[in-house]
């Protein structure tokens, strides 16, 4: 059957990469920050307090105060490229794109601000792509990462007609890829600073205790995740001690402990001189790995009597990182390449 003269044309038979990552402010002012810590902390997978009772604190008091703060933060590390998270995760997407050719149309987006997820599909769909992976770059599962970008991906859905076959990364915590990528690039920087570490302390993102409570396994997650990169190190260097930790508290709940800012204040106060700090939890360098481990961290280690630290960076578009996400993302796509 011809199609009538005036039908749109519609590219087809593409295959979509869609990397996610959580969502970064456009410009490191208070305005830009306001804005994303609105979309942000209105997420109910972030902040799971009744709405009626939340909406008048964030409105009323965090957006009024907060913003301030982490725009000042933003300031000490945003570049000429924008927010670290923003150009990093582009550039693991050009990256991506170089490695896999005409095998698949690669793009990526936020979770949170822009790039939109829903503006990406939508162009991955334009682009003639009836079969999307969408790849959230969080190893460890939570809530309020994983399953949020997945609401957003549902959101989609719900307001699309016409839609692609759709598949997603799962969690990769334990995944032997990831823990040999981490080791091989950490163990690359620690071996390239000018001193030799007597610790080395893991971080991960905070999470209020009480999702540990109902289920959630983030905490499991990041625990193994240590545990398998803590082995392949004493491996590697039997004198380096490695100690796990949790960052990013926010408000008066309980939070998984041990809290990173202690640790390095305690571990200093009890004569280690030496300190390295690595975010196995992050895919990409942000605000938390470099102004509050890098920055804040340092400041808190020599205040309490350290004499050598080093934030170590993420994979980011690594050569060790792009390896693990171009084979993560070729094992999803079996059977559709």
């Amino acid at each position: 059957m011809d199609q009538p003269a005036d039908h749109p044309r519609i590219l087809t038979g593409k295959i979509g990469v869609l990397l996610v990552n959580l969502g970064t402010p456009d410009a490191p002012d208070e305005g830009a920050v306001r804005r994303y810590l609105a979309e942000f902390l209105s997420d109910r997978r972030v902040v799971e307090i009744p709405q009626i009772v939340w909406q008048p604190i964030l409105r009323g008091l965090v957006l009024r105060t907060r913003p301030r703060v982490s725009a000042h933060a933003y300031s000490q590390v945003w570049t000429e490229e924008g927010s670290p998270l923003a150009f990093h995760t582009a550039a693991q997407a050009r990256a991506l794109q170089a490695r896999l050719g005409d095998t698949a149309i690669v793009r990526h987006a936020m979770r949170y601000q822009k790039p939109a997820m829903a503006a990406e599909l939508d162009r991955l769909l334009a682009d003639g792509c009836e079969r999307i992976l969408v790849a959230p770059l969080y190893p460890q599962y939570s809530g309020a990462t994983t399953a949020s970008a997945l609401d957003a991906v549902a959101n989609w859905i719900k307001d699309r007609r016409r839609l692609p076959a759709l598949r997603t990364l799962p969690p990769y915590f334990d995944d032997p890829l990831m823990i040999t990528a981490l080791h091989k690039d950490l163990a690359a920087q620690i071996g390239a600073l000018d001193f030799a570490p007597e610790l080395l302390v893991l971080s991960f993102h905070g999470m209020p205790e009480r999702t540990l409570r109902l289920g959630d396994p983030y905490h499991c997650h990041c625990q193994k995740t240590a545990r398998l990169l803590g082995e392949a190190f004493a491996r590697t260097h039997p004198q380096l001690k490695v100690a796990t930790s949790f960052q990013s508290r926010f408000g008066r709940a309980k939070w998984l402990e041990p809290a990173t800012d202690d640790v390095i204040k305690v571990q200093a106060g009890n004569g280690i001189r030496r300190m390295v700090v690595a975010a196995p939890g992050f895919s990409s360098d942000c605000l938390e790995t470099i102004e509050e481990l890098g920055i804040r961290g340092r400041e808190d280690f020599e205040a309490a009597g350290g004499t050598h630290f080093a934030a170590l960076t993420c994979l980011n578009a690594t050569e060790s990182g792009m390896d693990l996400i171009e084979a993560l993302v070729r094992r999803e796509l079996a059977g559709w390449i």
